[in-house]
C-alpha cells in the first residue's frame, strides 16, 4: 500500500484529493493547521483507509521539521508529497499593498513548498523512488492587477518544481507540477 503525505488537505483541493486518494486505497498523512478539521477528515478517511494527521503551519520551519520527524514508522515511507497548502492575501495594487500579506503568501507559497519538501525528498532519495506534485496555479502564468504578489508566489513554485525534476530525476523522483484555474475553497 503506497503511502501519500498531503499538506493543506483541511479544504479544497488538498480535501478532495485527500478524498480521492483514500478510495484508491492509498494510506494517507493528512496535514493542515486546523486541528478540529483534520480530526474530522481523519474519522471520516479511517472507514477507508489508514490515516495519520499532523498539524502544523507550513510557513514555521521548525514545527514542520519536527512534526514530519515524528511521523510513525508505519507511514514514514512516503511515496507522494502533495504539496498543496497555500494561500491568497489582500486585493491591493503593489503601491498599497500589506506586508502581512506579502509575508503570508511567500512564506506559504514558497517557502512553505520548500520547508516540507526538504525532508521529504531526504526520505525519498534514500529510497530511490517517489512522486512529488506541486500545486501552483494559472496566476503563475498569467499575471493579473491586484495579485501580484500571489501571482509571483506561483511562479516561483514552477520554477522550483522545475528544479526539483532537474535535480531528483537521477535518484528515481517523478516531480510534476499542477496549474488550476480558479476553485471554490475558503479563502
Amino acid at each position: 500500500m503506497k503511502t501519500a503525505l498531503i499538506t493543506g488537505a483541511t479544504s479544497g483541493i488538498g480535501k478532495a484529493i485527500a478524498k480521492n486518494l483514500a478510495k484508491q486505497g492509498f494510506k494517507l498523512i493528512i496535514c493542515g493547521r486546523r486541528e478540529a478539521i483534520l480530526n474530522d477528515l481523519k474519522n471520516e478517511l479511517s472507514n477507508v483507509t489508514e490515516v495519520f494527521s499532523l498539524k502544523f503551519d507550513v510557513r514555521n520551519q521548525k514545527e514542520v521539521q519536527q512534526t514530519i520527524e515524528s511521523i510513525p514508522e508505519a507511514f514514514k515511507n512516503i511515496d507522494i508529497l502533495i504539496n498543496n497548502a497555500g494561500n491568497a492575501h489582500g486585493l491591493d495594487s503593489l503601491e498599497n499593498g500589506n506586508l502581512e500579506d506579502w509575508d503570508a503568501m511567500i512564506d506559504g507559497n514558497v517557502k512553505g513548498l520548500l520547508y516540507v519538501s526538504q525532508p521529504i525528498i531526504k526520505i525519498m532519495k534514500a529510497r530511490k523512488s517517489g512522486h512529488i506534485l506541486n500545486i501552483s496555479s494559472v496566476a503563475a502564468r498569467q499575471t493579473y492587477a491586484n495579485g501580484v504578489v500571489y501571482c509571483a508566489s506561483k511562479k516561483a513554485v514552477d520554477v522550483l518544481s522545475e528544479g526539483m525534476r532537474l535535480e531528483l530525476t537521477e535518484f528515481g523522483i517523478k516531480v510534476c507540477n499542477i496549474q488550476p484555474g480558479a476553485v471554490a475553497t475558503e479563502f
